[in-house]
């Protein structure tokens, strides 16, 4: 299912999302017969590797190749996906010089069952002589950090969170975030992981106007033509929204959920000030690319927002909005 920022869909969301909000539910319809139950004790469920690629897809090693939810025509021109986790690490990858070409695909054409994934082109210098497999989204920044030189900042220490690129002779480098990022870093980017993301995933999948315009156009008819098909669809988008903001409060508390990504976006718009970059960087760098993968889905891009209560609360903080737009003016345009 679509990832944005994160959210899976299993087997069991539908039935725990159909939970009533105290976690009980109707255990005499779902209770397993004794005689199977003791079936799957003796022989338990076997967990199978990831799908290997498409040979077609395999073949072709030219270029590092982006997988992402994109229009055919946004694939091709290299436009910014309309999928925050996508996005996220379209723009990171930009923002270090990492040539790569993006093409549209769906959870179902990646190996982990998620999206984005990197195919490195055959030709990409990487250590140990590994072969060269698909890179899904938690291993990217990795990659491109053994694939492009690292130049440390004096004030750095030797892990850190937030990266920028810049270059000296055309070399691309990555460097870090200063000491006193660190832990600001962390706690910054919880917002954008919880307060924004549980707003964005119900402005998305459980506001009816905006997954009447948005989700169901964008993630569920691509998929297929059947209308049984996409109804089942898009239950379990929705069961699987349910079931991520329940991991959070035992009840959906709209009014608070759109309260704290207002804190949220406030907070952020502080920590920027009057600066270009995050972090008082020189160069964008990670977090930068985790800003604009929210703030430019809501603002910019194809998307018909019904339900605006997440961009009335983003255009009250020009520095955000010229953020998003200083982004796409250098590095997709």
């Amino acid at each position: 299912m679509p990832q944005d920022a994160g959210m899976k869909f299993d087997k069991g969301s539908a039935y725990e999302a159909s939970k009533d909000r105290t976690g009980s539910a109707s255990r005499h319809w779902f209770t397993t017969p004794q005689p199977i139950k003791r079936l799957f004790d003796k022989v338990p469920l076997h967990t199978y590797p990831p799908n290997e690629l498409p040979h077609r897809i395999a073949g072709s090693r030219d270029e590092n190749t982006l997988y992402i939810f994109a229009t055919p025509a946004g694939a091709r021109d290299g436009t910014p996906s309309f999928n925050p986790g996508c996005l996220k690490w379209q723009t990171y990858l930009r923002f270090i010089g990492v040539a790569f070409v993006t093409v549209a695909s769906n959870n179902h054409a990646s190996p982990s069952g998620a999206l984005p994934f990197l195919l490195p082109s055959s030709s990409s210098p990487l250590p140990h002589s590994e072969p060269v497999l698909p890179i899904s989204s938690n291993r990217i920044q990795r990659w491109a950090r053994e694939l492009t030189p690292k130049k440390t900042s004096s004030k750095a220490p030797a892990e850190a969170n937030d990266e920028t690129s810049t270059g000296t002779n055309n070399e691309k480098m990555i460097v870090d975030a200063p000491d006193n990022a660190d832990m600001r870093y962390e706690a910054y980017m919880s917002l954008l992981d919880h307060r924004i993301r549980d707003a964005y995933l119900y402005s998305l999948y459980l506001s009816p106007p905006n997954f009447a315009s948005i989700a169901a156009p964008f993630y569920i008819n691509p998929c297929s033509a059947n209308f049984l098909v996409r109804l089942t669809l898009g239950h379990q988008l929705r069961a699987a929204a349910e079931s991520e903001l329940l991991k959070q409060s035992p009840v959906i508390d709209v009014e608070m959920i759109y309260r704290e990504s207002g804190k949220a976006f406030q907070a952020l718009s502080a920590l920027l000030d009057s600066r270009d970059y995050f972090f008082d960087q020189m160069k964008p760098g990670l977090f930068d690319a985790s800003v604009f993968a929210y703030t430019h889905v809501l603002l910019g891009g194809e998307l018909e927002w019904k339900d605006t209560r997440m961009r009335e609360q983003l255009e009250k903080y020009h520095n955000l909005v010229e953020h998003g737009e200083r982004i796409v003016e250098r590095y997709f345009t």
